[in-house]
């Protein structure tokens, strides 16, 4: 195969339906949308924010083929089967799933809150454990692909952050098992783990922590997009199963 047909085949694995991406106003999330766009695919956008969901709906207008926008809290169980609902009435098939919505609190297990716990849970191995399950059927029709954006805590645990790293851990576990039942029915999955980027909720933690931000000494988001793409465009003979970023040492 040369150098074209290798691109028309990469293609043509990003133009076969539609991709669902959970947290699509979160930095990577909007970053991952707006690439996924930029090759045409059809969007399914969910996030929080009807404001952040409509501008980034208008910045992918002209070049994803059709988007849709659905609105939800990953924290409420009656948002979740109202998303879910409404994507098995509105699609028929699922060539991306992208999970890459998140919550963080951090702190010492002597006086981290089990209620932060709870809701890291929520975010980070409930919601994409229930609307996996409930999506799949229609993932298998499409041959589609999932990808779990993870962080780099979910393959080795940090002091002060053991809420947070045993949710990553734990979506680590539910995308390895995922991926052994699933491959043989033409799915592939991907986890990405990520350390420090420039994104709104690392901005949120560098104030938890007491830190200067500075974004440009972190991951950029458009970085984590296009290695992404680059992995889901492959032609099904090969299967990334994990990719690991982090930030340049020469930068930290």
């Amino acid at each position: 195969m040369d150098i074209e047909e290798s691109a028309s085949s990469a293609q043509r694995e990003l133009d076969r339906g539609t991709a669902v991406v959970i947290g699509a106003t979160g930095g990577i999330g909007k970053a991952l949308s707006l690439a996924l766009a930029e090759q045409g695919v059809s969007l399914c956008l969910v996030g929080r924010s009807s404001d952040r969901l409509a501008a980034i709906a208008n910045g992918a207008k002209d070049k994803a083929s059709r988007i849709l926008s659905y609105q939800a809290d990953l924290t409420v169980d009656d948002d979740l089967r109202k998303l879910t609902g409404n994507l098995q009435r509105d699609l028929t098939s699922i060539a991306l799933l992208i999970h890459s919505a998140g919550s963080i609190s951090i702190g010492a297990l002597k006086d981290a809150a089990v209620e932060d716990l709870d809701r890291q849970y929520q975010v980070n191995v409930r919601a994409p454990y229930q609307l996996t399950q409930a999506l799949l059927p229609m993932i298998r029709i499409g041959r589609g692909q999932i990808v779990f954006v993870n962080s780099l805590v979910g393959l080795s645990a940090k002091g002060g952050s053991s809420q947070y790293s045993m949710a990553k851990h734990a979506l680590k576990a539910l995308a390895d098992s995922l991926r052994q039942e699933v491959n043989s029915d033409g799915i592939r999955v991907l986890s990405v783990f990520l350390g420090r980027t420039a994104t709104p909720m690392q901005a949120a933690v560098h104030r938890m922590e007491g830190r200067n931000y500075a974004a440009e000494l972190l991951i950029e988001p458009g970085d984590v997009a296009r290695m992404v793409v680059t992995a889901l465009s492959l032609s099904r003979t090969a299967e990334v199963t994990d990719i690991t970023i982090r930030h340049s040492i020469q930068s930290a």
